[in-house]
């Protein structure tokens, strides 16, 4: 059953972790690329600077963003997505009874109220990273996986060596730096992949491959019993706040419902 009533943002957790701050790396191939990772201070007794290690949260730990259920969240590979010139907006198909278990709509929560048209890469214009890494480009996507992967060990090498050196490689090759002219070449070789939908500039590029940091997937659905916009929301938040790279719903059949989807996308 859906609970129909306006989504809060007060019902969703948000805020930093404890004894936390998220930080921004920005990048230098690309000034508009802004990496965000979790800084965590120690006890004063440690007398050790803060430790910088990778963050999944989104922007539900940036003290500073201002989230909306209803707005969503920015787009912030947008300009990118456009910039390049090989995509096209067009009028996607529309939702189908049958998309929200053919529940009546008056049983439905509301539409999520901020759709932008779907975009699709236009005639004779792959819009893969796999192919403008074949193409040889470094996207921006590129370089915030990189700067993203060193979790900013450049800072202190001889750790990253230290670390990289005593830990069992299982046959991977990870360089004691990542830059974006390795994630590019670990693309174009099919090593690793960068799922990042064209439809979802929200979405925050990372990477997937042998040579990179290991990721986590969460699993969660709809409720059978009961199911708001911000139930559904906060499920999703607390598994990324827990380290979550990649959500799934798996909700099937009756309960998988369309239009709760669209808030959690």
């Amino acid at each position: 059953m859906n609970v129909i009533r306006k989504p809060k943002t007060s019902d969703v957790t948000t805020g930093a972790l404890p004894s936390s701050c998220k930080i921004f790396v920005e990048g230098s191939g690309h000034t508009d690329v802004r990496v965000p990772m979790r800084e965590i201070s120690l006890h004063e007794s440690a007398n050790e600077p803060p430790i910088i290690v990778y963050d999944t949260s989104g922007a539900y730990t940036d003290t500073s963003a201002d989230i909306d259920l209803e707005r969503g969240l920015s787009p912030i590979r947008e300009d990118w997505i456009i910039g390049r010139g090989d995509v096209e907006e067009y009028l996607g198909r529309k939702v189908k009874p049958e998309d929200n278990g053919n529940i009546a709509d008056n049983k439905l929560v509301d539409e999520f109220p901020n759709k932008r048209l779907p975009v699709r890469g236009k005639s004779g214009k792959p819009v893969s990273q796999y192919h403008y890494a074949k193409q040889g480009i470094i996207t921006p996507e590129m370089e915030f996986v990189a700067i993203r992967e060193n979790m900013a060990r450049e800072h202190d090498p001889e750790a990253a060596r230290r670390s990289i050196e005593d830990a069992e490689s299982f046959g991977a090759e990870i360089p004691l730096y990542v830059t974006p002219e390795f994630v590019r070449d670990e693309l174009a070789k099919g090593r690793a992949i960068i799922p990042n939908n064209i439809n979802h500039p929200e979405s925050e590029p990372m990477a997937i491959g042998r040579n990179f940091l290991v990721k986590i997937n969460a699993n969660i659905g709809n409720s059978a019993v009961t199911s708001s916009v911000a139930e559904e929301v906060e499920k999703m938040v607390w598994a990324i706040r827990w380290g979550a790279d990649t959500v799934m719903d798996l909700s099937t059949g009756r309960k998988r419902l369309v239009k709760i989807l669209f808030y959690l996308l």
